[in-house]
């Protein structure tokens, strides 16, 4: 479904992403992981048309969308929830979601793309419909922002950091809800530091250091990586453990 090939992006003269690919199958979850300022948030941004890249390929059903606007490649069904939520505050909770529907364009509907699914899915907004939406939580925004873009009917979604800043018992509904999108077939990309949620609901890792990907797997094998468990899961490796117990 999406193909990037070789992608260089770059704000001003500073080079952010470094040719890196990767692969999104119909249907499948894929993370992208790394430290802050590995390049994960520029790639997404890449993608969705929100900057040009400097070269590369980015082919969305065999059609390159490099370079097209943001508004395009939404229209094609390719939307993203951005890092920060980005809602519009004095609107109300179902104003933010009637806007949403403005990316599905012509594009025929998708089973999750209706008020009555994203509601069924999110059950505070349901309670909050009328509510403004800078009046939630971070969390209850968090599930604004995705059940706005859900109302695009995206074939692809894209998320960046969706747990970022929310509760533990926030992050699970949230992660419960992605689970559920992608079990009924929505592809989703997912950038998270959440490592541990990022391999619970990936079934595909890319890892990201200094804007070039330079691990990529299945997530049951990644998980197992003693450098991932060591720097992203807090797992130290047996030569560690075994050091700190000769020091003891």
């Amino acid at each position: 479904m999406l193909e990037v090939r070789d992608l260089t992006a770059a704000y001003g003269g500073i080079v952010a992403v470094r040719g890196a690919s990767l692969n999104v199958a119909p249907g499948q979850c894929v993370a992208l992981i790394g430290s802050n300022g590995a390049g994960k948030t520029t790639l997404l941004n890449a993608i969705c048309g929100l900057m040009p890249p400097v070269s590369g390929s980015i082919h969305f059903r065999n059609a390159n969308i490099a370079g097209d606007a943001a508004y395009r490649v939404a229209r094609r069904g390719i939307l993203l929830v951005p890092e920060g939520r980005q809602i519009l505050a004095p609107l109300s909770v179902r104003e933010n979601l009637e806007l949403g529907r403005l990316a599905l364009g012509s594009r025929p509907s998708e089973p999750y793309a209706s008020l009555d699914a994203v509601l069924e899915l999110f059950p505070r907004l349901a309670e909050r419909i009328k509510q403004t939406a800078g009046s939630l939580s971070g969390g209850e925004q968090q599930m604004l922002a995705i059940a706005r873009a859900l109302m695009g009917g995206p074939q692809l979604l894209l998320l960046d950091e969706p747990s970022l800043g929310l509760a533990p018992i926030v992050v699970s509904a949230v992660f419960e809800a992605l689970k559920r999108l992608n079990a009924s077939g929505l592809t989703i990309l997912l950038v998270e530091q959440n490592v541990r949620r990022a391999f619970d609901i990936a079934e595909y890792v890319y890892m990201m250091e200094r804007g070039r990907i330079v691990d990529e797997g299945e997530s049951a094998r990644l998980r197992r990586d003693p450098n991932i468990q060591s720097h992203y899961l807090g797992i130290a490796s047996p030569s560690t453990q075994t050091s700190a117990e000769t020091l003891s």
